[in-house]
């Protein structure tokens, strides 16, 4: 029996998380698999293929494989308040909540009752232990680091936590795989939302919200055609606006910049670096650290730090302000391109992933604001050298 401690692995039926249980499995490790569904197979999520390609992975590694439906969970935890936010006029992200309610809630805990120790996913992410506290950190592999959708959880929660994937690029990941001769070395990659799958999105939403049409206008109030809800469209969108050619305006695409729910107005801009599209100023809210909140907030100072406004963008440096009940107010100090309410904004200090809140608002600030702040950020950064040297 080996000394090493019981690990079960959360399998997807993809190649990440297979190498991860292959990876464990050769490191010594009893490994036990679990597939989760948590959204029942309607063309699109292609449940009942993803568990069939479990199997096979399970039968090729020779480890055991669950089966459990946690779809009630997800209805309740994770996709009633994506609806909810929706309706609101929000962009939510249900990935984060999943993670957060699902992968490293229900399931974590179903793991334990299992008898594992520890749990391990095929996340591109790495764990340091530092005393007490679990640290979320950048993977190697920058293209695909997933942190972003792992900032909600808490730093106990991955205490009991593997990401054998975290040292690893994708390449490298389909090489094991295929030595291995793993039946998914070459699945293509999911990319649609978590468990609902690469569908047409719109016409999915229109199945569980109401049409609610109103006009598409320009800044300047000429209207330009009608929307079918404010709910189906995002800042930054150009494709789907149904805009074709418009008289006294050239060719060139329409943006959404804003959506305005009191009177359901859609407002859109043509060129995709629109002043409108512009913002370096966020406020944000239900703020959560992974472990503590950080020093220089706790006194009542400014957070220097970076932030991503979404999946996949490059740090941006910020500074982030404490604004009372779980808000904070964060000035970029270059401006970033759509950034979108319901969203989330996630926080770095260098490759440590300290944790994130969701946007409220975003605005483009006042040229003499932005320059006094800036003059203001250019003091202090003086003051902290000398105080250094």
């Amino acid at each position: 029996m080996s000394s090493k401690p019981s690990v079960v692995v959360a399998l997807s039926g993809g190649v990440d998380s297979a190498v991860a249980a292959l990876l464990l499995r050769d490191r010594g490790h009893e490994v036990q698999c679990v597939h989760m569904t948590n959204w029942e197979d309607d063309g699109y999520c292609n449940a009942a293929q993803d568990f069939q390609d479990a199997r096979r992975v399970c039968r090729e590694l020779g480890v055991p494989l669950h089966r459990v439906n946690f779809t009630r969970e997800y209805a309740e935890r994770v996709f009633a308040q994506f609806l909810k936010d929706l309706e609101c006029g929000l962009t939510p992200n249900p990935d984060v909540l999943c993670n957060r309610e699902i992968k490293f809630g229900v399931l974590r805990n179903w793991a334990r009752r299992l008898g594992g120790e520890l749990l391990a996913t095929g996340h591109y992410a790495r764990l340091a232990r530092n005393g007490s506290e679990t640290q979320l950190l950048k993977a190697r592999d920058a293209n695909k680091d997933q942190t972003y959708f792992l900032h909600a959880v808490d730093g106990a929660d991955f205490g009991d936590v593997v990401f054998p994937l975290g040292d690893l690029v994708k390449n490298e990941v389909r090489e094991l795989a295929r030595k291995a001769r793993l039946p998914v070395a070459d699945k293509k990659d999911s990319t649609g939302i978590c468990f609902v799958g690469e569908r047409p999105f719109s016409a999915f939403l229109k199945r569980y919200l109401p049409v609610s049409p109103g006009p598409i206008r320009t800044p300047d109030g000429e209207q330009l055609g009608e929307h079918d809800g404010l709910a189906f469209y995002t800042l930054g969108q150009r494709h789907g606006l149904g805009i074709g050619g418009v008289r006294g305006h050239d060719e060139k695409p329409w943006y959404v910049a804003e959506k305005r729910r009191d009177s359901n107005e859609l407002i859109v801009v043509q060129y995709h670096d629109h002043a409108r599209l512009a913002h370096d100023y966020v406020h944000a809210e239900s703020v959560h650290w992974v472990n503590s909140a950080p020093a220089a907030l706790q006194s009542g100072g400014k957070l220097r730090c970076a932030a991503k406004t979404r999946y996949r963008q490059a740090d941006r440096a910020c500074t982030v302000s404490d604004a009372g009940n779980g808000r904070v107010d964060v000035e970029f100090d270059e401006p970033g391109r759509a950034i979108t309410p319901g969203q989330y904004i996630v926080f770095y200090a260098g490759e440590r992933c300290l944790g994130g809140a969701t946007i409220t608002a975003a605005e483009r600030l006042p040229r003499q604001r932005r320059d006094a702040m800036a003059l203001a950020r250019g003091a202090s950064d003086s003051r902290a050298g000398r105080l250094a040297t």
